[in-house]
């Protein structure tokens, strides 16, 4: 394999940060983009938040947006002296645990500093950000306002060669490359283009949640957070909604609420009030009381369920080509785990780079474990909400859901279970640490000592 030119398909965040790592190995990278490259926004933080859907391509960016720790290590390690540089810049910044308010199932899960850092913001400004860093890069090409059309194989198909691409009104040409990544998110065409070639598609999995987001921007006053830089209520058996408060850059902040199956919060004001009022706990409603909207209405993102592509159960697949990110694995977003996902596929990708050729399926396997545990923690999740079909049902998971309830109450007093349940939603130790001795007979126990 030459390292002479890789395309990436897709300038989102996956794209992004995969276009970052690829500059570590190809002369060239070339970032395809149906959107134009800024998106009609130069990264102001002072911006009116109504103009901060930088790109039609990402419909969910006005809504609140998580990095988790192991993500925000990610892009520590591309973009050395990131959070320094952001927090300068005005964004909020606090520890993982400490400074954000993390609610789940009822519960708060009690703030003690974890040693993580946090950052939070808006998806436009980050991306916005990022993308100056990445166009900066030499040998860096972008083609925005394109189409991407396909993917080009050679004579025997079992190699891509290139990717072709149309600009609107013009013919479609074909750009050469060693290396075609897809990080077209939810909307890939790679089945389709596979099967065009004569590869199996791969097998997916779906769990529908009719997930909506409904998000209004506000003028916040932090002195109200007490603190933290972000609350988040995650949905609970018993009301199966939720909300998220954002600090952002420039002294704003984004207020979303969230729920499944069709229990959406309304767009109108009293009607989204009224909503708020009904969550497990009354943080994110008190701050909406206390606080300016920015928005006459609310804004709504739907997500009807999340899909993953087994690209790592396939048998047969061209070389020349990968797919991640969204384009792999779409996970529900109340969890925060897509951007985090995609930047630890993107160093994966380098790694396997950086041991010589790239075998496509190697790299699927390779990042079969980074995508395990978050869609784990997603479906489990959403598979205990009452109503939802699918996902794991089997006794294991029950008992597993009954576990994580004792969890959450215990880590309501309990700092060192409070700070080992942070560490795995942050994707920076397995499910599996939960179990561990040391937790388990602090959650049991407490428990026994609540029944005498």
């Amino acid at each position: 394999m030459t390292h002479t030119h890789a395309v990436v398909l897709g300038g989102s965040m996956a794209g992004l940060l995969t276009a970052r790592v690829l500059t570590e190995h190809f002369e060239r990278v070339t970032i395809v983009e149906r959107d134009s490259p800024t998106g009609g926004w130069t990264g102001d933080p002072h911006a009116d938040p109504r103009e901060r859907e930088v790109r039609r391509g990402v419909p969910q960016g006005r809504h609140a947006h998580g990095l988790l720790a192991a993500g925000l290590n990610v892009i520590e390690r591309l973009f050395p002296g990131a959070t320094r540089e952001l927090a300068a810049a005005g964004m909020p910044t606090g520890d993982v645990l400490g400074n954000v308010r993390f609610c789940a199932n009822g519960y708060r899960l009690k703030q003690v500093p974890a040693g993580m850092d946090a950052v939070s913001f808006s998806r436009p400004y980050l991306e916005t950000w990022i993308r100056s860093k990445v166009f900066a890069l030499p040998g860096v090409a972008v083609r925005g306002g394109h189409d991407i059309v396909g993917i080009e194989a050679d004579a025997a198909r079992t190699r891509v060669i290139g990717a072709r691409i149309q600009a609107a009104g013009e013919p479609a040409e074909t750009l050469t490359a060693d290396l075609v990544v897809d990080a077209t998110g939810k909307g890939s065409r790679a089945p389709r283009w596979l099967a065009e070639l004569g590869y199996e598609r791969p097998r997916e999995e779906r769990l529908q949640v009719d997930l909506a987001y409904v998000s209004r921007p506000y003028r916040v006053d932090p002195a109200l957070l007490d603190g933290d830089i972000a609350i988040i209520i995650g949905p609970s058996v018993a009301a199966p909604r939720g909300g998220a408060v954002m600090l952002q850059e420039g002294g704003r902040a984004v207020i979303t609420l969230f729920g499944i199956l069709g229990d959406h919060s309304p767009l109108d004001d009293a009607g989204y009030r009224a909503y708020a009022k009904r969550l497990p706990l009354p943080y994110v409603s008190d701050i909406i009381e206390a606080s300016e909207p920015l928005a006459a209405e609310a804004v709504k993102y739907r997500f009807p369920g999340s899909t993953r592509h087994r690209y790592d159960r396939l048998r047969r697949f061209p070389q020349g080509f990968v797919v991640l990110g969204d384009a792999m694995c779409s996970f529900n977003p109340m969890y925060g785990q897509g951007m985090s996902v995609a930047g630890i596929e993107a160093l994966k990708l380098g790694s396997l780079l950086e041991r010589g050729e790239l075998d496509a399926l190697r790299f699927f396997r390779e990042v079969k474990p980074v995508v395990d545990i978050p869609w784990q923690i997603a479906t489990g999740g959403d598979a205990a909400l009452p109503g939802v079909q699918g996902g794991p049902k089997d006794i294991g998971t029950r008992m597993v859901n009954r576990y994580l309830n004792r969890l959450y109450a215990a880590a309501e007093h309990d700092e060192v279970v409070s700070l080992a349940f942070s560490r795995v939603t942050n994707l920076l130790d397995p499910p599996t640490a939960l179990m561990r001795p040391r937790i388990a007979r602090r959650v049991l126990g407490r428990r026994r000592l609540a029944a005498a």
